[in-house]
Formats: structure tokens, sequence, C-alpha cells
């Protein structure tokens, strides 16, 4: 029955996963495993968000509000009057923006190298996708976007991006802005790391959004909530397209407690900004700048799944670049984690 499959999932492969830091401890018998793979926020998530978290528990029984709106209202109450949508992660808010806007064979623009879930969820709507080549620094050229994709109907650039880990500036994002026809989705989801402000942009421009998650800078990965500022006239017909009851009671509980707690931020934001100086300082090989709370990393002459590896037997996992589509494969990803773990890789990576 695999014929029923459809094509565009035959043509490419899904997300590519990090393993799995208690495969690995499995593997080589090791007790501690620094965890620098997957962005994470090493600190538990805030005693505010843990309290919410636990008295929404206790009504798990009842459907979640289906507009979110204690977290709507904390975001609001945060930000100020903008308008926003949430979603079950950045992918769950980028998947329903594809499935309100995008028709079949209509395009979508993917600066690259970055983040592979853009494609798989352009693949979803049955887009045809066009990626754009980052220039040699990794930095955009936003004439080359607007040359190449300027009519399509959504244009996706990361920034800060992931895996290279510069932003681009707002005014060059303004740029962009007045130069395309359709939609920009500007994935923000390192921002809060950078020195960059995107936000004022929304009160100028009808076809931005900001994509947000609480996955990093708020020690919620493992709850999946995501939110974007989207301009007005979207919102009625993102609510239309979503899944119902997408974001579940307790994560949004958890998510709205959770912002306004900026000493938990503030603290992780610091722990980055200390470690990203001393990686590009110590580490023997050379380390990309980078505006989010990791840095990409030039190990050649080896390879990206070879350093992988070799770090993996040191009882480091960290990221390989290698499936990141117009990346060189001598390249990797390494998250700003605890100290013993910041310490162990800059030990272990350079002995090797």
């Amino acid at each position: 029955m695999e014929h029923l499959v459809r094509p565009g999932y035959k043509k490419k492969s899904g997300y590519v996963f990090a393993k799995k830091a208690e495969d690995i401890a499995r593997e080589y018998g090791i007790g501690r495993i620094a965890r620098l793979a997957s962005n994470e926020n090493p600190e538990p998530l805030s005693p505010a968000a843990r309290e919410a978290a636990g008295k929404a528990l206790l009504q798990v029984n009842r459907y979640p509000d289906e507009r979110v709106n204690v977290l709507m209202n904390a975001l609001r109450k945060y930000y100020g009057d903008y308008n926003f949508v949430s979603g079950v992660g950045m992918d769950g808010v980028i998947e329903t923006i594809f499935r309100t806007l995008v028709d079949p064979g209509e395009t979508v623009v993917v600066s690259t190298p970055t983040f592979s879930f853009y494609a798989l969820a352009a693949t979803g709507q049955g887009a045809e996708i066009i990626t754009v080549p980052r220039e040699a620094d990794f930095s955009v050229d936003i004439k080359k976007l607007i040359r190449t994709g300027g009519k399509a109907k959504i244009m996706v650039v990361c920034s800060p991006n992931n895996p290279t880990g510069n932003a681009m500036p707002p005014d060059q994002v303004a740029g962009l802005l007045e130069g395309i026809e359709g939609v920009l989705f500007l994935d923000n989801a390192y921002v809060e790391f950078s020195d960059y402000d995107y936000i004022p942009l929304m009160k100028k421009y009808e076809n931005l959004i900001l994509g947000r998650t609480f996955s990093k800078v708020h020690s919620l990965a493992g709850l999946r909530v995501g939110y974007a500022f989207v301009p007005r006239w979207l919102v009625p017909w993102y609510q239309r397209a979503s899944t119902p009851f997408a974001v579940n009671s307790v994560s949004a509980a958890a998510a709205a407690a959770a912002l306004p707690d900026k000493d938990h931020a503030q603290r992780y934001i610091a722990q980055v900004r200390q470690w990203r100086k001393r990686f590009i300082s110590e580490v023997k090989y050379p380390v990309l700048p980078s505006d989010a709370n990791f840095v990409m990393i030039d190990v050649a002459p080896r390879s990206s799944d070879e350093m992988t590896a070799e770090l993996a037997r040191h009882g480091i996992v960290v990221r390989s670049c290698r499936s990141f589509a117009g990346l060189p494969d001598n390249y990797i990803r390494v998250s700003i984690g605890d100290d013993w773990e910041n310490e162990q890789f800059i030990q272990v990576i350079n002995t090797l």
C-alpha cells in the first residue's frame, strides 16, 4: 500500500534528529552525558511555571480553552497591543500558517541553509519550494531574495538562523518586506539571545509574521508551546485552519506563568553570552559568531558525522550539520549548556 504515500514525501527525507543521550550512555557505558545538541535551556522550568502547570493538571479531564486565552492574555500583558496566534511548538505555528495561506502548486521561498521543517511543512501543502542560498559568510542578500522569490506566497527567513547562528538587522528585514508581494515568516526562535528587536516592524508591515517559542529561553521544550506575532487580518483565518485544542491546558498555563519570570530568562541569556565568547576564544577550531544559544564550528578536515561520533564516545552529544541542505559537511552545532557540559566540551574537542 506504499503507493498511496504522497510523492513529495518520497522525494524528501524527514526531520533528522540528534542521537539520544540515553542511547549514547548505554552504548559507551557513560553515566553522565553532556547534552549539547538540541538548543535546550539546561535549567528546569521556573517555579511559577511549575506551580501553574500543576494546577492545570488537575483539570485535564476537560478540553482546553480553544482560544488559549490564558496564554493570549499573558502575551498581550507582556508585549503590548499586538495580535498573537499559538501552536504546538514553532513547528505547529509554521504548519498552520502554511495550511492557512498556501494552495498546492504555489511557491514558498526559503533562505538556506536553515531549519529543515520549513520545507517539510511546505511539502505538506503541495507547495513548490524555492531555496535561495545565503552568502559565503551566511549573511542574507535581500536583493537576491527579492529577485528570486519576491512574488512567492510565503518567504521564510530564520533570524538568528539555525544552524549558522547569525541574525539579520531589522533594517534589512524592512527592506525585504518592502520588496516582496507575499508574507515573510521571520523565525525568531532564538531572538532573546540577540541584540535585535523586530517587534516594532509589526506596527508598520501587514505582511510580517514573527514566530516565537517557549522552548529555548523559557525552559519549556518538552511542553511544546509556540506563538507568533501576526497582522490582524490573519487571525480569524489562522483560527479557522488550526487543529482544534492544539495547545494543551498544562502547556498553556506553564507558558503564561513563565513569560513574566524575567529573572529565569536573564540567567540563561547571561550564561549564553558568556559561553559564546569562551567558545570563540578557547576552542581550537573556528567558531562562527552567533546571536543564538548555540554556535556553529568548522571542524575541517574532519566531517560533521565523524566529529559528532568522536565526541559521543566521550559522552558529549552535539549536532552534526550534515543534514542541513546547502551546508558543507564540516560543521557541527553546539548548544550552550550547563557550565560542566561546556567545560567538558572544550576540554575534549581540543584534544581531537
